[in-house]
């Protein structure tokens, strides 16, 4: 795939190592146009200046965190209709419907496996894999020894 066709992913998460391992596979083994941020502030000023076709966010970053980064994105009208996919430790009802609240896509919670995460990424980023998706909000089975 060109550059021009790859697909652009916006990964913000306030820990470097995580950041980085995400990249590194998205990059080099799954083959996508990776941008990062390590915080919410980062993540708008980058969607300030681009359009990604994918946004993953950590949920718990200080300053502004993913709920609230999420809540910012859904509310512009250039990137309302992104799909947010949130990276989560917590998984209390609560957390999940304050992600669904905010207008995340779906949540991943960790720790999770790379292969998950990809095949998830490929869930929105591949139109002929779209069916059977779960409902938005859902969380996917990414879970597992792994991030």
């Amino acid at each position: 795939m060109s550059d021009e066709q790859r697909k652009r992913i916006l990964v913000v998460d306030d820990d470097p190592r995580l950041l980085h391992v995400v990249t590194v596979y998205l990059s080099g083994i799954e083959n996508y146009d990776v941008v990062t941020a390590s915080s919410g502030e980062e993540a708008l000023e980058v969607l300030a200046g681009t359009t990604p076709d994918l946004v993953i966010l950590d949920v718990m970053m200080p300053g502004m965190d993913g709920i609230q980064v999420c809540e910012h994105i859904r509310q512009n009208p250039v990137t309302k209709d992104l799909p947010v996919l949130m990276f989560t430790a917590l998984s209390s009802d609560e957390d999940v419907a304050r992600a669904q609240r905010a207008g995340a896509s779906k949540h991943i919670t960790k720790p999770f496996t790379l292969g998950a995460l990809g095949s998830v990424i490929r869930s929105f980023l591949q139109p002929s894999s779209a069916a059977g998706l779960p409902a938005a909000g859902q969380q996917d089975d990414a879970s597992g020894s792994g991030m």
